[in-house]
């Protein structure tokens, strides 16, 4: 091998690398262990997670309740085992769960067609992204800064080197994309205008106004939900050209961050254009009805540029986790659980306006999620929190300077009255 590229030797190979960063001796890894051993070890390690705390953190990752049935249908061995279904015809199992798993996102959504989901959702944000530029033919994109600080990263990162132009806009004194920023930032040469709703504050959006606003400018609205839950109650962005997100709250566990599940829905006259996989439903010969992978080019899987997406499978099994969820939920109990959320995080923003000198920010309405401007340095507060044992949202610091000593706070509708007493106690 060395002599067809020219060189005589390994070190030859490694010349490029500067020789500061070449390590010169053995890696310092510890013998290996037996299988006792190495149960033993990882029990050691597993003891020293915080399982019994009470937690207050959201952005993005949501705590709710799972009922146990997901986890009993998703270890089925047919299930379990399932991957992206590349033989359709022996995975029909597999497929028709896709297929549910579309419908009820449309149905949550409001689109014409979703795709059987995708990585997670801050990738599924930058496929509507590339999916919008495809669309207008346009380079030029205006996000929220209320959209998830983490998503804009990585849908910058996909934008760096394909010509795209992101501007961000910023947001009112009410929390929420400012209209006449966004008014002064559009024109022709916009491919799309992205918001976020519940956003990143947990402020709902005014999308049907903004929707209105990127049309008449002849540019598309993207709509990115993190928070699904939201969808069992509020209306379903009007006006919206893609609906994008991640629903990791329906079914889908924490699990220390992933893996989750992005998903995208669109209108029919794009669908051609969207990224990732589609499940339909035909019928064969003899007039049986079967599932299919349908509007999935080969080119998805080979060619890469010319794919439609660079994530080209499905999350099959976190997908079929929300599906199960929604199934055994229904319509009636996901809005349920929905205005618990609201009415848990309208007792915790109440206590703590009567009962602290902090004050909360934004007037709502909101979702789950609300911010909070501390009296105080919040890392001190925290760290007494945390002996306590309570887990007080994050600091907006490091992604909004501009919004001083404010925190992020989550109240799902796992969060039990005397827990929001114990951090509301805290905080005063």
């Amino acid at each position: 091998m060395l002599a067809e590229i020219g060189i005589d030797s390994i070190e030859q190979l490694f010349s490029g690398i500067p020789e500061r960063s070449r390590l010169r001796r053995l890696l310092n890894i510890p013998k290996a262990l037996t299988e006792p051993e190495l149960i033993d070890y990882f029990r050691e390690r597993a003891a020293r997670n915080a399982v019994d705390y009470t937690s207050f953190v959201g952005a993005g990752v949501y705590r709710h309740h799972i009922p146990i049935i997901v986890d009993a249908l998703i270890s089925r061995s047919e299930f379990y085992t399932a991957y992206t279904p590349y033989q359709a015809e022996i995975a029909q199992g597999t497929l028709q769960a896709i297929f549910e798993f579309q419908t009820y996102i449309a149905q949550l959504t409001g689109m014409e067609v979703a795709n059987a989901s995708l990585y997670d959702g801050s990738t599924g944000l930058a496929e509507a992204v590339l999916m919008a530029q495809r669309v207008s033919k346009k380079n030029r994109f205006l996000i929220a800064q209320t959209v998830h600080p983490e998503y804009r990263a990585v849908v910058g990162t996909y934008a760096k080197n394909l010509g795209i132009q992101i501007e961000q806009i910023g947001y009112t004194p009410e929390g929420r994309l400012d209209p006449a920023k966004l008014q002064a930032a559009l024109g022709k040469d916009v491919a799309a205008v992205v918001v976020q709703s519940p956003n990143f504050f947990g402020t709902v959006e005014k999308t049907n106004e903004i929707s209105d606003l990127a049309h008449k400018h002849e540019a598309l609205s993207v709509v990115n939900v993190c928070e699904a839950m939201s969808l069992g109650i509020l209306k379903p962005p009007e006006g919206a050209d893609i609906v994008v997100g991640e629903a990791q709250s329906l079914g889908v566990p924490m699990s220390f961050g992933g893996p989750h599940l992005g998903f995208l829905a669109t209108r029919d006259r794009y669908v051609r254009q969207m990224p990732g996989r589609l499940v339909g439903m035909g019928k064969d010969q003899s007039g049986h009805s079967g599932f299919v992978l349908t509007l999935s080019t080969r080119e998805q899987h080979i060619r890469r540029e010319k794919a439609t997406s660079n994530i080209c499978t499905n999350q099959s099994l976190c997908a079929l986790m929300a599906t199960v969820y929604l199934a055994t939920v229904g319509p009636q109990g996901l809005r349920e659980i929905a205005e618990q959320n609201i009415l848990k995080t309208d007792y915790a923003v109440t206590r703590i306006q009567s009962r602290t000198k902090h004050r909360v920010l934004f007037p709502g309405p909101r979702f789950n999620e609300f911010v909070v401007e501390l009296k105080d340095d919040y890392a001190p507060r925290a760290q007494r929190l945390l002996k306590n044992k309570i887990v007080p949202g994050i600091s907006l610091s490091r992604f909004y300077p501009e919004l001083g000593n404010a925190v992020l706070l989550c109240v799902t509708e796992t969060a039990r009255k005397e827990q929001i007493d114990a951090l509301v106690q805290g905080l005063a």
